[in-house]
Order: structure tokens, then C-alpha cells, then sequence
């Protein structure tokens, strides 16, 4: 069953493009990566609507107080690990407010924990250990569409009253789309169609890059619609390293029309806050006034600039 199962998947399939890449020359071989890289960003924009419609479940689930975990195996795992961590020092979000989990436990980020992939339970029991609550969003990651642990979490997830996003390089067909759906909560399926591997089953590539590419516009998305950025500047950043420290004087200097100085002693008053700073240049105000006023708007630095 298995056998026919990866047989049919579009991601297992033989490349016709690629078949002679091992006579090819270093330069022919790269070549032909990057063609099939090409591919990817067009696949995904096929998607967008998908997409647009999980990020609208995330801020709800934001909004009202939840989460959004992502949960995946291998690779697809491992790359929802690099967008959840990012999450804190560039938006300046709580560390559990984007998490991610992956079959096999925080090891298998750093070497393969075969097995754990196959096991729905497994999948249950991470869910339980972040004591999952409908308020959540659960977002499967899952080249193959097929994958046990990620699916046995989805259908846990929904039986508990979470909204589901699946993110799947291969087509979301009905039997899927069935087991997946449970009472009036339907996941969205988001399925950028990226084909065959250069190299054949290898979905760290084509897969990988489109899967990422996915959840940067989840993630990144739904941080401007949490009030974020200013423009398209991030002015929630964590001042955690003297690079960002020096990100940030840029950034009131920039946004605030002040000098460097100035900068400095701005963020010194505002405990390092950049909306705060900003905000206290611009009217002029303190930092408790200016805190207020942010607080007010739900810290979109826009509105609180505007009476």
C-alpha cells in the first residue's frame, strides 16, 4: 500500500530534465538546479489565495490570544524550527506565541530520528506536552501530503477545535481532504505543485524551497497584520546583539528624523523599544504617554501616530 501510495506522488517522480545530470559538468549541474529552482516561486504563486486565507486564521487565532505551532518531520520539520525561532528577535513576539514541533523531538533538528515520522500517536503526545487549546492554529508541513505524524496531529488538532493549515508540495486529493475535515472545521490546504526533484524523492530541494517560501509569507504576513512593522519596517526587534542594537538607533533615526544621538537617547528612555521611541519623538510626548497610546491602538505605530 505504502508502495503505490509514494508511487503516485508527483515529488517521487523521475525529473526527465535531470536524468543525465551525473555525466554533466559542475557547472551544467548547478545549471540545472537553479532552471529547477526557477519553477518554484511560480508554483507558489499559484497559492495565494490559500495562503492569504491561513494567515487571516493565524491573527484571529493571534487575536485571541492563541498560537500557531507548526509540526512537521525531516526537513519540512526542521524548517518550521528556523521560521518559529525567528519569530521572537525579529518581531519581538513571546517565545511560544510561533513554535514548532518535529517527529522525533529537538534532536531530530540535528540528526535524523528515523521512525518518528510514522507514529500519529507521537504526533499527539508533542501536541499534549504544549497543552494544545482550540484558540491554536496547528499547521502541518508535509512534502509528501501522506505523512503520519503530521496528519495524526491535524486530526487531533481539529477534534479539539483547532483551525488546521496542511502545506504539501503534492496535490491535496479527496481521500486526504476527507480525513482532514472534521464537523464544520475544514483545513486549508495550501499546495504549491513543484514536481519532480532534480533529484529524485529528495524534497529538501524543490519541496523545501517552496515550503519556506510558504511559511515566510505566513509568518511575515501575519506580523504586519499584528501591527508589527511600521511601513515595512520591523520596529518590535529584540535588542538582543550589538547588530540589532545598531538596527535599531537606524531605525528611529530613519523613521524619527533624529540624529544618531538622539537615537541613542531615545531608546535608552523607552527601555529599548523602537515604537515607543518613535512614537515619543513624533509627538513629542513621554514614554509612559507614548506606551499608552500604543497600547490603545494594539501597538500599530501608524494609528498611534494619527490623532
Amino acid at each position: 500500500m505504502l508502495f503505490e501510495q509514494l508511487a503516485s506522488l508527483q515529488t517521487e517522480a523521475v525529473n526527465p530534465s535531470t536524468t543525465e545530470i551525473d555525466l554533466a559538468s559542475t557547472k551544467d549541474v548547478v545549471a540545472m538546479l537553479h532552471a529547477e529552482d526557477c519553477t518554484v516561486a511560480d508554483a507558489v504563486g499559484l497559492v495565494l489565495d490559500e495562503i492569504a486565507a491561513a494567515v487571516d486564521i493565524v491573527v484571529a487565532g493571534f487575536q485571541r490570544g492563541g498560537r500557531l505551532i507548526y509540526i512537521g518531520a525531516g526537513t519540512s520539520g526542521r524548517l518550521g524550527v528556523v521560521d518559529a525561532s525567528e519569530m521572537p528577535p525579529t518581531y519581538g513576539t513571546q517565545p511560544d506565541m510561533v513554535q514548532a514541533l518535529i517527529a522525533g523531538g529537538p534532536n531530530a533538528v540535528f540528526r535524523s530520528v528515523e521512525g518518528a515520522e510514522d507514529s500519529p500517536q507521537l504526533a499527539i503526545e508533542a501536541l499534549n506536552s504544549i497543552s494544545l487549546r482550540p484558540l491554536d492554529v496547528v499547521c502541518g508541513i508535509t512534502a509528501s501530503g501522506r505523512t503520519p505524524f503530521v496528519l495524526g496531529a491535524l486530526q487531533h488538532a481539529s477534534t479539539i477545535g483547532c483551525q488546521t493549515i496542511l502545506i504539501s508540495t503534492n496535490p491535496a486529493e479527496a481521500p486526504l481532504r476527507e480525513a482532514l475535515a472534521h464537523k464544520a472545521l475544514q483545513p486549508i490546504f495550501i499546495c504549491p505543485i513543484v514536481g519532480p526533484e532534480p533529484i529524485t524523492g529528495s524534497t529538501r530541494m524543490k519541496s523545501g524551497t517552496a515550503q519556506k517560501m510558504v511559511l515566510n509569507m505566513i509568518s511575515t504576513a501575519s506580523m504586519v497584520r499584528m501591527g508589527k512593522t511600521y511601513g515595512n519596517v520591523m520596529v518590535d526587534l529584540q535588542l538582543t546583539n550589538e547588530k540589532l542594537k545598531e538596527r535599531a538607533k537606524r531605525i528611529v533615526m530613519s523613521l524619527a528624523g533624529v540624529d544618531y544621538p538622539e537615537a541613542q537617547r531615545l531608546l535608552e528612555v523607552s527601555h529599548g523599544s523602537v515604537k515607543t521611541a518613535v512614537v515619543m519623538s513624533a509627538l513629542n510626548c513621554s514614554q509612559e504617554a507614548a506606551d499608552q497610546r500604543l497600547h490603545a491602538v494594539n501597538g500599530f505605530v501608524r494609528a498611534a501616530l494619527n490623532p
